[in-house]
């Protein structure tokens, strides 16, 4: 309609050429107007000393009109007509609109008040008649009035001409409204025309067609309802010839055998009573026997009568539509379901779960959404490849629709989360007994290729109406469960509770909250001591970050790490904790190491060794006096990138240290894989080895003669009595870090315990 954006087709050149042609058809009236205004403006200013202001106005409004018909010639000798003829045309009322607002600015002042009259008086027909003569291109019209608009600024400047401006503003977008409001209409109605002369030719072509033998055809009955002047390819369409289907009822024909039992498709009894009501029908679907299988017709019919008045029986057109409805119905197939497992999509489970919603609104019992979230799956992805967990799925799918095999109605929301439905459900028992049974049966080992596989599942739970009155709500309130589920070490079933919501909400806040606690200067690091257990000299720190929030005061680390890791902000904030620890380290005498905590995440991006190297050159720190250290998750999370990015590390000088060895999924083979400097025990076997538990005792002593047969150092985390301290250092471990030598401190405590002399000055 405008011409801005490249439009083809016929349709659209018809529509272009209606707008031009209604266009071109007022032209002359614009001219004689434009004549008339100019003849107007002579009488009126001619004889008050504008006349030199008058004649190169005149100029501008003879070369504006000699443009437009330039324009509008070019426009009709090219080929065609395009949405560019539509941007030459604007240009038109452009250059129309531009002469006019210059004759607003030019005559605006120093006259009259019988001037100002008559001249807004020519200024409104002017417009009127622009609006009249663009109505139908709405960009020229907008060319012309947009001028004018601003024109009006200048014709009623004074402070007491404010309502007549505002007035004559109204007035002119009042004028474009009406265009757009005329253009819209016409370009409807013409497209309308268009598209009937388009049917009128498809009706005459599927006519012709018809008479050679087409894919569809033409059928008609007489007053008895039997088949007449049996067309050719509608014999050939049923695999008969037209003297075998001649004179045979045409519902007969079209229920096939079924016509001995009765029992025809709702769609024949639909087209039945047309029959017998002797009315129109159009589009009537229906499954037929013919040519040795069932195909899909389309009938559409009208009934006739001769010039008395007495019925003649039925023509109609048939088409057959088997091969459209095959592709919707695969349309309909990948739309509902999801094409990796065959279980219903996102979209289906919430309809499903929208209608029992519904339901349990109108009386009966409430409706339960569970989530299931596989555990461990993307370890089974990272390790062995996408195909592979493609196929883990598959089969993930088989046995919950296995397990699902009630009323219950389970799909797959999309990567390794799955969702069920029970429409009806009572109480949190039945819920308990399902999830219970997905846990069991997802956890069992499965085979894929020549891989046995273990995976588990989670699976969070809410009930309506008292966990959400709506969709939207329950599936949030599931989520919830699930997410506690998760946090949980997986593997069980978690059935929403109010504190969950709480519980989230605080975990926004305290996203919101940690996203401005780098800015504003909400964190710091204290260091703790790490010290050689035989001689308790400090050998190095470990750099710990904490956060005090103005509001909420300190804030744990085991609660707001955790929401750095979902938020991504670990990355910065480690990044933070690396170079201030660096700075700190790099005061303090020079076999003294500081010791910085490294998440997965982390080492996911390759900047990560870009940082190291830019902490150290600021800080001055030798590379070897910084130890990263990381945890088993780092190789059971991560892919081979991680590796790589340690292994420059270690080509840096870097030191590395394994920490929390033997408390998650241990392996031997991390020890191969990367070549670590100091493996740390965790606490929890300290204890236990303090308390003489022959299993942690074996653990550390398997740990210090593992470290020590592959040259690496042993610390003790967590030492804080006499007795453990003896006790690991009976054991063998090298180094020792605990409340028993130090809990963590600030950077000035720290530079405290060496001597004055052997500190360096702050930069």
């Amino acid at each position: 309609m405008m011409g801005f954006t490249a439009l083809s087709g016929d349709a659209v050149e018809r529509v272009i050429a209606g707008q031009l042609q209604s266009a071109a058809a007022v032209a002359l009236l614009r001219q004689a107007m434009n004549v008339f205004g100019l003849m107007f403006l002579w009488q009126v200013f001619g004889h008050q000393g504008s006349a030199s202001m008058l004649i190169l106005w005149s100029v501008g409004l003879v070369a504006s009109m000699a443009g437009g018909v330039l324009l509008d010639r070019r426009r009709r000798t090219g080929s065609g007509v395009t949405a560019a003829d539509l941007r030459v045309h604007g240009c038109t009322g452009l250059m129309h609109g531009l002469v006019w607002a210059a004759c607003m600015m030019m005559f605006s002042s120093g006259h009259s008040a019988s001037q100002l009259v008559a001249h807004w008086t020519l200024i409104s027909c002017i417009m009127i008649c622009g609006a009249i003569s663009y109505a139908a291109t709405p960009l020229a019209a907008t060319g012309f009035l947009l001028p004018c608009i601003v024109g009006l600024f200048f014709m009623f400047d004074g402070p007491e001409e404010l309502p007549l401006r505002a007035l004559a503003t109204s007035y002119a977008l009042s004028l474009l409204v009406g265009c757009f409001i005329y253009a819209r209409t016409f370009a409807r109605q013409h497209s309308a025309s268009v598209q009937l002369e388009e049917k009128s030719e498809v009706v005459s072509l599927l006519l012709r067609e018809y008479e050679h033998g087409a894919s569809d055809w033409l059928w008609q009955t007489d007053p008895a309802r039997r088949l007449n002047g049996v067309s050719p390819r509608m014999a050939e369409m049923l695999g008969r010839t037209p003297a075998e289907v001649e004179g045979t009822l045409l519902v007969q024909i079209l229920a096939g055998s079924a016509w001995e039992s009765g029992l025809f498709p709702a769609e024949l009894h639909e087209l039945a009573d047309h029959l017998k009501r002797r009315e129109n029908f159009s589009a009537i679907a229906l499954p037929v026997e013919a040519q040795g299988g069932v195909r899909w017709w389309e009938l559409s019919a009208s009934p006739r009568y001769d010039e008395t008045g007495v019925f003649l029986g039925f023509r109609g057109v048939g088409s057959d539509i088997t091969e459209q409805r095959e592709s919707a119905e695969r349309i309909t197939q990948l739309a509902r379901f999801d094409p990796l497992t065959g279980l219903p999509n996102r979209a289906h489970l919430r309809e499903v779960l929208d209608k029992s919603m519904v339901g349990m609104r109108t009386g009966v019992p409430g409706c339960a959404f569970l989530m299931i979230d596989l555990d461990r799956f993307k370890a089974v992805n990272d390790t062995l490849g996408h195909q592979v967990g493609d196929k883990l799925l598959t089969q993930v799918a088989r046995r919950l629709r296995h397990i699902c095999s009630g009323s219950e109605f389970c799909g797959r929301i999309g990567g390794d989360e799955f969702a069920v439905v029970i429409p009806h459900v009572a109480a949190n028992r039945g819920i308990d007994t399902l999830a219970g049974a997905i846990i069991s049966g997802l956890s069992a080992p499965y085979q894929v290729d020549e891989h046995l596989l273990y995976v588990g599942a989670s699976v969070g739970s809410a009930l309506a109406p008292q966990d959400g009155s709506e969709s939207e709500a329950l599936i949030r309130s599931a989520d919830l469960a699930l997410y506690q589920a998760k946090s949980e070490g997986g593997g069980v079933h978690c059935a929403y509770e109010p504190q969950l919501h709480a519980q989230a909400e605080e975990r926004r806040q305290l996203e919101l909250a940690l996203r401005d606690a780098l800015e504003k200067d909400q964190l710091h690091v204290l260091f703790q001591p790490v010290v050689e257990a035989e001689t308790g000299t400090v050998v190095g720190f470990e750099a710990l970050a904490r956060w005090t929030h103005p509001e909420m005061g300190p804030i744990s680390p085991a609660k707001f790490v955790p929401v750095a890791e979902e938020a991504r902000l670990i990355g910065p904030i480690g990044e933070w904790v690396l170079r201030t620890a660096c700075m700190e380290a790099s005061r303090w005498p020079a076999p003294v190491r500081i010791a910085v905590n490294v998440s997965a995440e982390q080492l996911s991006h390759p900047s990560f060794v870009g940082a190291v190297v830019s902490a150290l050159a600021q800080s001055g720190l030798e590379a070897r006096r910084l130890e990263l250290e990381v945890t088993e998750s780092v190789f059971v999370n991560a892919d081979t990138g991680a590796l790589k990015i340690l292994d420059q590390l270690r080509g840096l000088g870097v030191q590395l240290s394994l920490d929390d060895f033997g408390t998650g999924y241990s392996s031997l083979g991390y020890l191969s894989r990367t070549r670590f400097d100091t493996i740390k025990i965790d606490r929890s076997f300290v204890v236990g080895a303090s308390n003489n538990k022959a299993e942690s005792l074996a653990i550390i002593r398997a740990v210090v003669t593992l470290a020590d047969s592959l040259g690496m150092a042993t610390t003790a985390e967590g030492v804080e009595t006499e007795t453990e301290l003896a006790m690991v250092r009976g054991l063998g471990c090298r180094k020792v870090q605990g409340y028993y030598f130090g809990r963590p401190m600030p950077a000035v405590e720290a530079a405290a315990l060496f001597p004055t002399d052997q500190l360096r000055a702050r930069a």
